[in-house]
Formats: structure tokens, C-alpha cells, sequence
């Protein structure tokens, strides 16, 4: 009888999802497993539980394709954090309920795809007896067990991208663009971003900024004959003594981090005098299809999770380490965020080029 695995995909989408299950379900095939996909993240896993059969054939086009094929969550029962990234509690009863049903398919083990909090309830099933695989996900890269989380190249290059074209329409008509991406706690894509797409002011999560130092960034290009300035900001960024900006939904029920980049936009504007706009990328970093870089790194990940269900070797997510595919555990890998180092080489070199960070 062939042996069974699942897959699930959760959290916020990204590219590269469809990608990780290509390769789970082709590596799967080949080492004697049949794949089953649960839809809707870990709700799947709930009564009824409809897995759907993952058919080797079904994967043509799957490498470059956005999103998932299984869906996704980040909200609902299996929610581990609010909008503003508090835990919450799970139900002790949805995991009983989860594991059950993967142990009544006959689940040799369950690969979760996601970040920290996906992880978090992957380690929870463990300790409910299922046999699990992780694999990390993230456009924030904010992992610190892997050197880098699938998704987050193709974040920079759609950031890098844009970057491009605003740096042409700014220095057209001598403006200051600020550029919001995303970033709640960590600010490695407008990091990355910012220096690979010419940006003049990069603010990001980890250092608190000050307008007088941004507004002097501004008016500094100004003297040296630059009218223009190109300002990333990342959506978790804030002045130092102030809050992350947020909207709360019209029902009041739900607040999502969101609006420093009009703030920004608002602040220098009336401290400079510059003609001044905003630009919110927004999910179009979780869009559209995944860079080679990803791809390649999607389907490492996928054979390498295949390739510990088939030794035996549970409770321990992919990373990348280096040049090389490991495996860790999923209790070093979650709650240990991965932040920019204020003094770490690749700001310092930021720095080093004139790049401002509002300090």
C-alpha cells in the first residue's frame, strides 16, 4: 500500500507556494508516497476533512505560478496572531480534532508551509502526536533558524522594480517619493530594496527614526544639486517616541498596519516645502510569479522536506544555510525573529554610500 503525506499551506501568500508543492508532490512520487493537500491552511485539517489528491500530472505550470493551489489562512480558528502581531491562544480541542484526522488518512507526516506562526502550530501538532515537516515562508525573511525564507526575493525585486520607476517620474519633476512596503517587524525589503533600487532614505523597524535627520537627508540632495529623493519606508517603521501607523476597519473589529508612507509623505512635505507623494506597493509584493532564485530555493526546499519524511526525521524544518539545504528544529526556528543589526555590514555599507535611515 503506498504511503501517504500531506501538505498544507499557511499564513500570508507569496510566490513560490505552488513551487514547494510541485516538488513535494514530484520528489514525493519518486521516493513512494502519495500527496494529499488540505485546503485553506490548517482549517483543512478540521472535520470534514476533504484533502484533495495532489496528481503528479496536476503539477504542469506550477514552478512559475503565484499564489497556492491549496489556499491559505491568516485568520479563523487556527489564527495565532491578532492584526497588530499579539499571540492568541489555539484551542486545545482543534488540534485534538486535527491530529485525529490526519491519523484516520493514514498520514505518514504533514508538511507545513509558512513563517513563525504556521510553525508554531506545526510544533503544537507535533506535541498531539503528528508527524511534521516545516518549511519556511516569509517575504519578510524574518526567520533567523535560515539564511533566507522563499518569497522574499521576489518581494525585493517587485519593490526594486517599482523603485525603478519611480526614481524616473522623481527626477522628472523634482519630487520626493516614498515608497511604503511591507515589513511589520523587520525591515529587510526595504533594506535590500532601497539600496538595489537607488533609494536615498531607507526607514525600517529596527531604528527608530527622527524628521529633522530625514528632512535633512532631503534638503542636503537639494544643495548638491539633486531636486529629487527617493524615501523607503517600511509599513512597521516608526519616529522614534511614536506608534506604528495603522487603519482599523470600518467595523472597528480589525487593525492592520498600514499608512506611515502618507505620514512620511505628509511630514516632509510640510517641514521641506518639496512636492511630495506617496506610493503604497502593498500586496503586489505577494503577487505574480516567483524569481529564479526562488523557484530554485522552493524546490530545494520541497525534495529536501521529502527527503526527511523518507529518513524518519520529524520536527524539523528546511533551511538554508549558506549554500547548503539543512534541517533544524521547529523549536529553534520559531520565536526567534530575524532582525537587521543596526551595526551589521550590509547597513554599514548603506550608510557608507550616503544612504540615509533617519538616526
Amino acid at each position: 500500500m503506498t504511503e501517504r503525506i500531506g501538505i498544507l499551506t499557511s499564513g500570508g501568500d507569496c510566490p513560490g507556494l505552488n513551487a514547494v508543492i510541485r516538488a513535494v508532490v514530484k520528489a514525493g512520487q519518486y521516493s513512494g508516497f502519495e500527496t494529499l493537500g488540505f485546503r485553506g491552511g490548517f482549517e483543512g485539517l478540521l472535520t470534514p476533512c476533504e484533502p484533495v489528491d495532489l496528481d503528479y500530472n496536476r503539477m504542469d505550470g506550477m514552478l512559475v505560478r503565484g499564489g497556492t493551489i491549496l489556499g491559505s489562512a491568516n485568520t479563523g480558528v487556527f489564527a495565532t496572531k491578532t492584526g497588530l502581531g499579539e499571540p492568541r491562544e489555539i484551542d486545545e480541542s482543534l488540534l485534538e480534532q486535527a491530529a485525529a484526522n490526519c491519523k484516520s488518512l493514514g498520514l505518514r507526516a504533514l508538511i507545513v508551509v509558512g513563517g513563525d506562526g504556521s510553525l508554531s502550530i506545526a510544533n503544537r501538532l507535533a506535541e498531539h502526536g503528528v508527524n511534521v515537516v516545516g518549511v519556511p515562508k516569509t517575504i519578510d525573511n524574518d526567520l533567523d533558524a535560515t539564511d533566507q525564507t522563499f518569497g522574499f526575493d521576489t518581494a525585493v525585486d517587485c519593490a526594486t522594480n517599482a523603485l525603478d520607476r519611480l526614481h524616473t517620474t522623481a527626477e522628472s519633476h523634482g519630487r520626493v517619493i516614498v515608497l511604503e512596503v511591507m515589513g511589520r517587524n523587520s525591515g529587510w525589503i526595504a533594506l535590500h530594496s532601497g539600496i538595489a533600487g537607488g533609494g536615498d532614505v531607507i526607514l525600517v523597524p529596527e531604528i527608530p527614526f527622527n524628521w529633522p535627520a530625514v528632512c535633512a537627508k532631503v534638503m542636503d540632495r537639494e544643495r548638491r544639486g539633486k531636486r529629487f529623493t527617493l524615501i523607503v519606508v517600511a509599513e512597521g517603521a516608526a519616529p522614534r517616541g511614536g506608534a506604528v501607523a495603522v487603519h482599523t476597519t470600518a467595523d472597528g473589529r480589525e487593525v492592520r498596519l498600514g499608512g506611515i508612507g502618507e505620514i512620511v509623505a505628509h511630514e516632509v512635505a510640510n517641514r521641506t516645502g518639496k512636492d511630495t507623494r506617496a506610493v503604497v506597493l502593498g500586496h503586489l509584493q505577494r503577487g505574480g510569479a516567483p524569481t529564479t532564485f526562488d523557484r530554485l530555493l522552493c524546490t530545494r526546499y520541497g525534495e529536501a522536506a521529502v527527503r526527511l519524511i523518507r529518513d524518519g526525521s520529524y520536527g524539523k524544518m528546511v533551511s538554508l544555510h549558506g549554500t547548503e539545504i539543512v534541517a533544524v528544529p521547529i523549536t529553534r526556528a520559531i520565536g526567534r525573529p530575524r532582525r537587521i543589526d543596526p551595526d551589521g555590514e550590509l547597513l554599514l555599507s548603506a550608510k557608507a554610500l550616503g544612504i540615509g535611515f533617519g538616526d
